[in-house]
């Protein structure tokens, strides 16, 4: 998939665990999950404001377009 999550790496910039961030959010940790590895297919616009909030982050620091080629190397 051309656009990549780096949930993970704004939880390792804020030393946040999943279950930390899934209870700020009020989502639960499987989705979490889900969202986090990349196989979400679509994310509301509240859930990502939320993520935005509990990191203080941006969108653009959760999610990134990749080229199609440079997914698949």
């Amino acid at each position: 998939m051309p656009i990549a999550v780096d949930i993970d790496v704004m939880l390792a910039k804020r030393k946040m665990s999943v279950g930390e961030l899934a209870d700020r959010v009020g989502i639960t940790p499987a989705n979490l999950a889900v969202l986090k590895n990349g196989r979400a297919k679509a994310v509301r616009f509240a859930t990502l404001a939320a993520l935005c909030e509990a990191l203080q982050c941006q969108p653009g620091d959760l999610l990134r377009w990749e080229a199609d080629d440079a997914a698949d190397e």
